[in-house]
């Protein structure tokens, strides 16, 4: 590895690399190959100079010390993009508010409930379109059990996804119609989610490569653009435990470049590009 590096630059050698890699395994099942050093460095050099180091070594330190255990979820942090937009994917969305949400609405208004999962909400554009189109189609769903449960491994991107205030300019993705008819504006150019909406949406902090404190099972999750950070196991071990957590005939929704694994290993089967279908 080249360690030529402007004098304003920290230090990042070879082994700072593996260790960054080592760490990101441990904490979050994030993979890294040999080839992502120059990419390590770019998301990661920010973090240093901003903690006042001027090397990754002694970030790294402190990140691994006691003192240090609240900077760890800003370094897994900077290891994943938080790229997002609403209504992204939108075939997406045609197949939830064609095919999911008329079951849901059938279900509740029957005395049952219904839930959906954003399983990588990061700043919230995926879980309130999923809420959106919830209402397009169910109008009245939040005077019903009905809930789309939204985390995230940082708790930054959480928080600023709960908080349901974008910039128009992030906003331009949304239909007028639903724009106007669910949000508000707030100041500063800013729009809000307002209304009965916001009573559909719950942002938790969670690991998906660790223990999930979820009971029950959903009619749909969208976890996409997430297991591209993952070594085969992690994301094999994933699809299986997103499986377990569908209702029977519920649907999961993953990222363009990503494939589930065989039906025979978690009892899914691909009914549409990137749509798959709990079978058993």
């Amino acid at each position: 590895m080249n360690n030529m590096r402007l004098a304003s630059e920290p230090d990042f050698t070879d082994a700072d690399f593996q260790r960054v890699r080592r760490i990101a395994q441990e904490e979050a099942g994030i993979h890294f190959p040999e080839s992502k050093s120059t990419l390590v460095y770019s998301r990661v050099s920010r973090r240093v100079r901003e903690m006042g180091h001027t090397s990754f070594r002694s970030y790294l330190d402190y990140v691994q010390s006691p003192a240090g255990r609240g900077e760890m979820e800003n370094l897994i942090c900077a290891l994943t993009t938080n790229v997002t937009n609403f209504f992204r994917e939108k075939n997406h969305f045609t197949h939830l508010e064609e095919v999911v949400i008329p079951n849901i609405a059938a279900t509740v208004r029957a005395g049952g409930r219904g839930r959906l999962w954003s399983a990588a909400c990061s700043t919230g554009q995926e879980p309130w379109s999923m809420a959106m189109s919830v209402m397009s189609v169910f109008p009245d769903a939040a005077n019903h059990d009905v809930r789309v449960l939204a985390t995230d491994i940082n708790g930054q991107v959480v928080a600023q996804a709960a908080s349901g205030i974008y910039t128009e300019e992030e906003t331009e993705a949304i239909p007028a119609g639903k724009k106007s008819q669910f949000m508000t504006p707030c100041g500063q150019g800013n729009l809000r989610f307002s209304g009965n909406i916001c009573r559909l949406p719950a942002f938790r902090v969670l690991n998906l490569n660790a223990n999930w404190p979820i009971r029950g099972t959903f009619s749909a999750i969208f976890c996409r653009n997430v297991v591209i950070y993952f070594d085969e196991e992690t994301r094999e071990n994933l699809w299986r435990r997103l499986a377990d957590r569908l209702d029977p005939g519920g649907f999961l929704y993953v990222g363009h470049s990503e494939r589930v694994v065989s039906r025979s290993q978690c009892g899914l089967e691909q009914v549409a590009p990137t749509i798959y279908r709990k079978v058993y």
